[in-house]
């Protein structure tokens, strides 16, 4: 390995004195090319052939759509306050990147998302989700109408706060707070889940990830609009379209054994400990 991309939002302090500070020990192995992620949404791999991202999950997120068609292995450094997708913790940091320096780890490729925004038939916005993609109020209002179709065929309209269509990596994020089901991140399925949903039975589904979904705002409401991945965000109007598939690129995450999914929801969740029944 010659060179490696190092990226955090350098105007926080804990991160710009983390990334400064390990600068010299990483060039001991390889060239750094040190990126601040305040600054720059887009940038260029230029022949680096990893990515070390610190911080939160929102800056894995950042990163992966600022690496645009360009995707190279990422691994983050835990430095947020939740957390589900960074690899490492900083105190791991020196010693699980020897291992990866050595080739000792695997890369783990997930879906994501290609969404597309229409409106009178013309693509007014186009972007990529590794979490999700959510139709919401962005402000207190009424219900708002939201047309599903699935390969072309009418599945639902919902009266709701919102409908969020997720990729499995994505359950433990917006969906999940939605009542949207846990799916292991290797699985090759969206989640789709209505945000309260005024008719109860209307229940979160998951489908197959090779098919075609399109949300129609049957709405004239202001406030209303599409989030990709609490980042990326276009104001609708009714009768706009959200088209969404499988994007032909994938994420790569790289797995070092260090964490594992069922560890992180054991760890995040609190799972697994034993009831508190207290003391009679």
């Amino acid at each position: 390995m010659k060179k490696i991309l190092v990226l955090g939002d350098l105007s926080k302090k804990k991160i710009h004195d983390t990334i400064l500070g390990l600068k010299p020990w990483f060039e001991k192995y390889v060239v750094t090319d040190i990126i601040d992620l305040s600054k720059e949404e887009k940038f260029k791999k230029n022949e680096a052939e990893m990515a070390v991202v610190f911080g939160g999950d929102g800056a894995i997120l950042f990163t992966c759509r600022g690496l645009g068609r360009e995707q190279i292995p990422i691994i983050g450094v835990h430095m947020g306050k939740f957390g589900f997708l960074a690899e490492l913790m900083e105190k791991d940091v020196c010693t699980s990147m020897e291992k990866i320096f050595t080739g000792n780890y695997r890369i783990r490729k997930r879906m994501l998302l290609s969404c597309r925004v229409e409106r009178a038939n013309k693509i007014i916005d186009e972007s990529m989700g590794i979490n999700d993609a959510v139709i919401s109020r962005s402000s207190l209002s009424r219900l708002i109408s939201i047309k599903l179709n699935i390969n072309g065929e009418n599945v639902s309209t919902y009266r709701a706060d919102g409908l969020i269509i997720s990729t499995p990596l994505g359950s433990t994020a917006h969906s999940l707070s939605a009542g949207g089901p846990l799916l292991t991140p290797d699985l090759n399925t969206f989640i789709i889940v209505p945000i309260c949903p005024h008719t109860l039975t209307n229940r979160p589904l998951v489908v197959s990830g090779d098919v075609k979904i399109e949300m129609e705002l049957l709405s004239q409401l202001n406030g209303t609009g599409f989030t990709v991945d609490g980042q990326v965000f276009t104001e609708l109007e009714m009768g706009d379209k959200i088209k969404i598939e499988r994007s032909d690129i994938e994420v790569q995450m790289i797995d070092t054994d260090t964490r594992t999914f069922y560890g992180v929801l054991r760890e995040k969740l609190n799972w697994g400990g034993q009831p508190n029944y207290g003391r009679n």
